[in-house]
């Protein structure tokens, strides 16, 4: 693989992951909501990742490895932004205006600290691959140097 192609790596799962920052956000400032356009409170939302890199298969030919001879290389591409399964949480609280008629209200089922642990982990894995892009962008400039 070249330095170009490490800085495509290294920037989708950079784009990934600030998306899966966004979406964690996203669920942190919608904990309380309890009614969505859509009715219902307001689901928690997952990211879904994906590879882009070729399949094992596909990267052999008869002249070998024809996925880095074409240029193809991998990398990380969302494939989803899936709504969490569970069916929330119900308070009884009757002067909610959003309560039944027995009293309860629907909340989502969004736990603050896996959020925050979310959260953590996206910021983590951006801040590893901003590492790598600039451990890439010096072995460029060392490699222009050579050159010299």
């Amino acid at each position: 693989m070249n330095l170009f192609g490490i800085m495509h790596v290294s920037g989708s799962a950079l784009s990934a992951e600030r998306l899966r920052a966004e979406v964690v956000a996203a669920n942190m400032a919608n904990a309380e909501t309890t009614q969505t356009p859509q009715g219902g409170p307001y689901r928690r939302q997952h990211v879904v990742f994906e590879s882009e890199a070729p399949s094992f298969a596909d990267a052999f030919t008869e002249n070998g490895f024809s996925a880095e001879a074409e240029g193809r290389i991998g990398g990380v591409t969302i494939a989803a932004v899936v709504p969490d399964q569970s069916k929330g949480l119900r308070r009884y609280d009757p002067q909610h205006p959003d309560a039944d008629k027995d009293g309860y209200v629907s909340y989502p089922d969004i736990n603050p600290l896996t959020e925050m642990v979310d959260l953590m982990s996206a910021n983590r894995a951006y801040g590893l691959n901003s590492s790598a892009v600039q451990a890439t962008k010096a072995m460029i400039s060392s490699s222009l140097d050579i050159l010299k």
